[in-house]
């Protein structure tokens, strides 16, 4: 498999359940390593791209217990390169009055845009999503979209597993399997 994505650009990755868009996206992050080939990322090498990218996976990674601002405080201590602050991430999502309760008390669509509002707090320029778009409501869908529009306007680049559209009419597409 071959794949490019510069600055600006979407890919959508496509296909059936298990074939893989999941592991390919661990594998860019630094989850997974391949059992054959390379990652090549154009003025960096292979081990810079954890520090390049930014996952939002199946799984939240939110810590339960914590407020919905401490998990992006958290977040933002962790990952360096100061953004948006959390409050004004948890704004962006539309969740600025859940900023002070635990996540654990948060509906799932709630959670993801949580999980979301992470995108914001850190500057990363690689957006690697896995189904971004589960547990979302229209609105938050549309939100979505509008963040995703607004990082590849400022050169950014996404790719994301996904089983629905984006909302991103200059997304290509690669079908993984058959």
């Amino acid at each position: 498999m071959s794949l490019s994505l510069g600055n600006g650009e979407a890919l959508a990755l496509t296909g059936r359940n298990g074939a893989g868009k999941s592991s390919l996206i661990a594998m860019l992050c630094g989850r997974l390593r391949p059992d054959g080939g390379s990652i090549r990322i154009e003025g960096a090498d292979e081990a810079e791209l954890p520090e390049l990218s930014h996952l939002v996976g199946h799984r939240d990674g939110l810590k339960t217990a914590l407020t919905a601002r401490e998990n992006l405080a958290f977040a933002q201590d962790l990952l360096g390169s100061p953004a948006a602050s959390p409050e004004a991430a948890l704004e962006a999502v539309g969740l600025a009055h859940v900023a002070t309760l635990p996540v654990g008390y948060l509906s799932a669509g709630q959670r993801r845009r949580v999980a979301l509002a992470r995108l914001l707090v850190s500057r990363r320029p690689y957006w690697l999503l896995d189904e971004p778009m589960a547990a979302l409501d229209t609105a938050s869908q549309a939100m979505l979209t509008g963040l995703m529009r607004a990082h590849l306007l400022m050169g950014g680049a996404i790719l994301a597993a996904t089983h629905g559209p984006l909302g991103l009419d200059a997304a290509r597409e690669l079908r993984i399997g058959p």
